[in-house]
């Protein structure tokens, strides 16, 4: 079972990686997105288990991804709306800190249900604009 496990695991970073390399700019960001609501999901479940190692490592990997996100912005050519994503992923970023640091499962269901929107928000983007302001 482990050794199936093991094969199940590497096939999943393959086909992530292949998807990856063949992802459009847009999609990237749609990959993020679900990489942030993913660890954020697994972070809760942690919190309910007391997984203090498992929250931990779970946070860091939201927080590594929202860098990324906060890395794709494009202040020239996003103007407003890149400030306000800025804004938006700065102030996630503290609250997942805290959250890590007091163990409050609350911040992190907001955060989620705040990143459903965003994710939700970018897939109604019309796919005339997907290329539009990618850097």
């Amino acid at each position: 079972m482990v050794f199936m496990m093991k094969g199940i695991n590497e096939y999943k970073q393959v086909d992530t990686s292949a998807s990856v390399q063949t992802a459009t700019p847009h999609q990237l960001i749609a990959m993020l997105y679900r990489g942030v609501l993913e660890s954020l999901a697994r972070a809760e479940g942690a919190m309910e288990r007391k997984d203090i190692q498992a929250r931990t490592q779970q946070i860091n990997k939201a927080l590594e991804i929202i860098g990324n996100l906060r890395g794709t912005l494009d202040q020239e050519k996003g103007g407003e709306v890149a400030q306000s994503l800025e804004t938006f992923y700065a102030a996630a970023t503290a609250q997942l800190l805290a959250a890590n640091r007091d163990n409050d499962i609350e911040r992190v269901q907001n955060l989620r249900k705040e990143f459903v929107d965003m994710a939700e928000a970018w897939s109604q983007i019309p796919v005339e604009l997907h290329e539009m302001g990618a850097r």
